[in-house]
């Protein structure tokens, strides 16, 4: 099993991204993905500083390097940077939307298939396989029999399997929205969020009048408000085929993460229970911990 460390979902400074890959530099991990998938407006570091970010981490890990793409494209100029990040022609390309697998399969790239691109069934997996998608990486509600049936259909239908990467650890990407919620928070109108999402390194909490823990904001961004956590499921992350697991980044204490996880598939035996949610997994409400309200 490989270990893959996600895009950044959060807006961080230049120097917060800084010491995190110094740090993440150092850990045993097989793939980073680099970018901005959430907001065109967050330009920490533009599209030549993250391939020279990628060159330096290869530099000093083995770990492959992809580059991410946005999954909302609203405008042109937008249009026109994911187009450069497909023709970058050092590292492969994370298509996050249709528009990228597009212009991906015009140049004959290979490619990841992103969680946001909503691959539920066999028939469509296939058509980007044929296309030249090499890991497929499913929408984070899908349960592990879901995944098991999917690669089952694309079997019957003769094609081999993808790569498989199972996000399975981090705040959930849900849903996006041509709305900034950070800003709606704050009171400030999009065109004018002055960066505010800044402020929240691991995004901002919502919850209901009661008092629940509901979602997290990030920009456009709706996350669960729990992180999702898969640690104590690795024997089933196994068995449904995964091949890799994405651990989405958080502000701190990310390390400890990796490395739970990489004692766990180095032949550590899995934890009973951990802090965070796996409802989605186990095709119960994605909120859930199974093993509290005995689902599992």
């Amino acid at each position: 099993m490989k270990l893959s460390l996600g895009p950044v979902l959060f807006y961080w400074d230049k120097e917060h991204l800084g010491r995190f890959y110094a740090d993440m530099a150092g850990l045993p991990l097989d793939v980073i993905y680099l970018g901005e998938t959430v907001c065109s407006k967050r330009r920490a570091f533009n599209l030549d500083q993250w391939l020279g970010l990628g060159r330096e981490l290869q530099a000093c890990s083995s770990a492959q390097v992809v580059l991410s793409s946005l999954t909302l494209i609203e405008a042109a100029s937008e249009l026109s940077s994911l187009r450069r990040l497909c023709d970058n022609g050092q590292v492969l390309v994370e298509a996050n939307d249709m528009g990228a697998v597009q212009l991906l399969i015009e140049r004959k790239l290979p490619f990841v298939g992103g969680p946001a691109l909503n691959l539920y069934n066999g028939h469509a997996l296939v058509q980007l396989l044929d296309a030249g998608m090499q890991r497929w990486v499913p929408p984070v509600e899908c349960s592990h029999g879901l995944i098991a049936d999917v690669l089952e259909q694309v079997r019957e239908l003769g094609r081999p399997l993808p790569e498989v990467e199972i996000f399975a650890y981090g705040h959930l990407p849900l849903a996006y929205s041509a709305r900034c919620f950070t800003a709606r928070a704050e009171n400030r109108p999009k065109d004018d969020c002055q960066f505010c999402c800044i402020n929240y390194p691991d995004g901002m909490a919502l919850t209901s009048q009661e008092g629940q823990a509901l979602f997290t904001l990030n920009g456009i961004q709706t996350m669960s408000a729990d992180v999702t956590n898969l640690l104590a499921d690795y024997p089933g992350l196994v068995a449904c085929g995964a091949d890799l697991l994405r651990l989405s980044p958080r502000a701190e204490g990310m390390a400890d993460v990796v490395r739970a996880f990489d004692q766990v598939r180095q032949g550590a035996t899995p934890p009973l229970c951990v802090d965070g949610c796996n409802g989605y997994w186990h095709g119960q409400a994605g909120m859930l911990r199974v093993e509290e309200v005995g689902l599992c």
